[in-house]
């Protein structure tokens, strides 16, 4: 059987080559309702398939994003992957995930897979964008979304949350309770102080506490993102002498961690600690007790991403200002933090 061609399908559908590819590519022209109808039934009849390899080979451009993260095992990031993928799925791309592990030199090693692949661009969640990956970056003048962190290494348009607000929203709901104060989670000594999720929602933590009058000095504490070492960093802290009345974790995973951590120490929640942490992950809602935390809309995120990424004017000069979109956090109160 003869290999099905664009022109067969234009023959049946009685228009041009031209039309076939933008209804086939969703544009870039507007495609009439009546051909368009008339294009995808010659297209189902014939059994047609583009030949992606080839088109990609004609405009130097693939179907596909690729999307990096530090790590996907990690219920946030893995949350937001997927709603990058749905979010891309309704655009006719596919994604291409990445984990980093945090590691420097493999995030630059993804950078130039995907570069080299010619995604039609590069959704980045990086935390902390290094010189040799934001060199990478402007070697191939990428089209570069940057969600969730904005890293000082780079200038590209970026998609994050208001996490400073978010922070303080959590912080002064634990104060309201009536704790002496509260004590902070952070993350490690090597994140970074600028531009990073952990760092705002640290910042937010100290502004809360400075509004209501309460010093911040020896109430915070590192610990890695993860639930599982943030579990450790729990043990030690509520164990102690000066054990905190209620705690404000920067991620959920490390609240989960540390509430892990109370039951084991026989620390009732919310009757002798409070808690509250950061993301809303799903299981938050599962905790024991269900978890106090701050929301934002990732799958609004997600998609205001991938719309940025595939846009043509996404390279256009502009002000910090217009590039940066920021995106509202909201509090989700459950019972960790006292509430019934």
């Amino acid at each position: 059987m003869a290999k099905v061609t664009r022109d067969d399908v234009a023959r049946l559908a009685g228009t041009s080559t031209a039309v076939v590819s933008y209804v086939i590519n969703n544009g870039p022209r507007p495609v009439a309702p009546a051909t368009r109808e008339r294009v995808l039934a010659a297209i189902k009849e014939l059994s047609y398939r583009p030949d992606r390899v080839a088109q990609a080979m004609a405009s130097r451009r693939t179907d596909l994003i690729g999307l990096i993260v530090p790590d996907a095992r990690q219920p946030f990031f893995g949350e937001m992957a997927h709603a990058v993928e749905q979010a891309a799925s309704e655009r006719g791309k596919m994604v291409l995930v990445g984990n980093s592990d945090y590691i420097g030199e493999r995030e630059v090693h993804y950078l130039r897979a995907f570069l080299g692949m010619r995604v039609s661009g590069l959704i980045l969640v990086s935390h902390a964008l290094n010189d040799n990956a934001a060199a990478e970056i402007d070697a191939w003048d990428a089209r570069v979304v940057l969600l969730h962190e904005r890293p000082e290494a780079i200038d590209d348009v970026a998609v994050v949350t208001d996490d400073l607000g978010g922070a303080q929203l959590a912080v002064r709901h634990l104060l309201e309770h009536g704790y002496d104060y509260v004590a902070c989670v952070g993350g490690t000594a090597d994140t970074p102080s600028v531009g990073d999720p952990v760092s705002d929602h640290v910042e937010g933590w100290r502004r809360a506490m400075a509004e209501a009058g309460i010093p911040t000095e020896g109430r915070l504490f590192e610990a890695p993102y993860n639930r599982y070492d943030a579990y450790k960093v729990g043990l030690d802290l509520l164990s102690g002498p000066d054990r905190p009345p209620a705690v404000f974790c920067s991620t959920d995973d490390q609240a989960i961690g540390l509430l892990r951590a109370a039951r084991e120490l026989r620390i009732d929640v919310p009757g002798e600690l409070g808690v509250a942490g950061f993301d809303d992950i799903k299981e938050a809602a599962l905790a024991d007790p269900p978890l106090t935390t701050v929301a934002s809309d990732r799958s609004a995120m997600a998609r205001a991403a991938v719309d940025l990424v595939l846009d043509d004017g996404l390279r256009v000069a502009g002000s910090r200002r217009e590039r940066l979109k920021v995106f509202p956090s909201r509090l989700v109160v459950r019972r960790s933090c006292g509430c019934e």
